[in-house]
């Protein structure tokens, strides 16, 4: 499904806006952390995965719009819902 790939990369987006606000020193652990999250969101297992689950969870009625990554990314850092 491409609305996987895309609200993948909006949330890489979302997470390097904030990645860049973290400058104080008590805030790198997590600056660490939140890269470590964006290498997983790009590599293509992760990308794999997210597709099979999006299938089977439309296909299941659990979900109706497979925006988990971006969503996921919008809870964590508290963005606006479109």
């Amino acid at each position: 499904c491409t609305c996987s790939f895309l609200d993948t990369d909006r949330a890489l987006v979302l997470l390097e806006e904030y990645c860049k606000k973290l400058k104080k020193p008590e805030e790198q652990q997590l600056k660490k952390a939140i890269r470590k999250v964006m290498g997983i969101f790009k590599s293509s297992l992760f990308e794999a995965l997210l597709g099979s689950f999006t299938k089977k969870a439309t296909r299941h009625g659990a979900i109706s719009h497979p925006s988990l990554p971006a969503a996921v990314a919008c809870d964590v850092l508290g963005c606006p819902k479109d």
